[in-house]
């Protein structure tokens, strides 16, 4: 899995998200390697024609109905979204919404990505049974210190972690991810994937970097 988040970069305003999206299909296709792409939320519906995976950066466990302002499972599983991003180090919320979040997106069957600080947290969550832990510790985010070189050793225990929670839920790995060797390093310690943002969309280069990024999971 190799997940783009754009958070609320200018790179990919107006219709820059567009080509983003297209160069990544492309890149998708050609290697037949799963990529999903998280958009700031007023742009989801804007991707639904692309054919990658289209995840939230954020919902609310709050009800379907007079719930103004708030991004609601439910509701956007009908706009063609495929899943989430959970508790961002950029937006953290509670345990209690975090497991009552994955339980929804199950039932609605959209997959879950839990991010995670520690691997305390990764081994608490796991149990939850979510697609996807993704371990990002918040002092190396948009740092370009990629956690597989700076914190490896985050990395191996996560995964240790998660494993033991003997379910489906895999191990993703973010923060500070900029290069190919970076990804490399994630993969041979046991990452699923990649969990990357400024490392994709600051690069002057997509489909240079996507490619890259692409062929080094693999």
């Amino acid at each position: 899995m190799f997940i783009i988040n754009c958070k609320n970069y200018n790179e990919i305003s107006g219709e820059k998200i567009n080509r983003l999206a297209a160069i990544a299909e492309k890149i998708s296709k050609k290697h037949k390697i799963q990529i999903a792409l998280a958009p700031p939320h007023h742009q989801l519906a804007s991707i639904k024609k692309s054919k990658l995976l289209v995840f939230a950066q954020h919902l609310d466990d709050t009800k379907v109905g007079s719930t103004t302002g708030y991004m609601i499972p439910e509701i956007v599983k009908k706009s063609k979204v495929n899943g989430a991003l959970i508790n961002h180090s950029e937006h953290r919320i509670s345990s209690k919404e975090i497991t009552s979040l994955v339980k929804r997106l199950k039932k609605l069957k959209m997959k879950t990505v839990v991010c995670v600080k520690n691997v305390q947290e990764a081994e608490k969550y796991a149990r939850l049974n979510p697609t996807y832990i993704a371990i990002e510790p918040p002092e190396l985010i948009g740092t370009g210190r990629a956690i597989s070189n700076e914190r490896p050793e985050l990395i191996t225990k996560s995964l240790s972690s998660v494993k033991k929670a003997r379910n489906s839920t895999k191990l993703l790995c973010g923060a500070g991810i900029v290069t190919t060797d970076d990804v490399k390093r994630a993969m041979e310690l046991g990452s699923h994937g990649i969990l990357v943002a400024s490392g994709i969309v600051k690069s002057r280069n997509w489909n240079r970097d996507i490619e890259g990024f692409a062929k080094a999971i693999l």
